[in-house]
């Protein structure tokens, strides 16, 4: 076989196997990076999606955290170490990447919207 022909095939190949193969995994949206942080951080007491009730009665469900405050309020709190005035809730601090997913994440959720 000639070389350039060899080369062709190959190259042909080569294009045919990379379109074949499946896309590389790509990164989750924040959004949904900080409901996977929530779930597995809070979902043990909260309700932490769009519905459902939270497994722990004094637990607010996340979807209604606006209609005591801003979500965004939570930021600090977030970063800095997230504590409660009950000893059930354990402390918790999030990287900043991580604490903006958990905000958005509970922005988009939120069922009752501030006046």
């Amino acid at each position: 076989m000639n070389r350039p022909l060899h080369a062709f095939l190959l190259l042909a190949a080569s294009a045919a196997l990379a379109a074949a193969a499946p896309p590389a995994p790509s990164e989750p949206s924040p959004e949904a990076r900080g409901e996977a942080l929530v779930q597995l951080h809070c979902g043990g007491c909260h309700a932490v999606g769009r519905e459902g009730a939270s497994r722990e009665p004094a637990a607010p469900p996340f979807r209604e955290l606006n209609a005591r405050y801003d979500p965004e309020m939570l930021s600090e709190a977030l970063a800095e170490g997230i504590l409660t005035g009950h000893p059930l809730m354990p402390e918790f601090r999030f990287a900043p990447d991580d604490v903006r997913a958990i905000i958005l994440y509970l922005q988009s959720i939120q069922t009752r919207r501030p006046a």
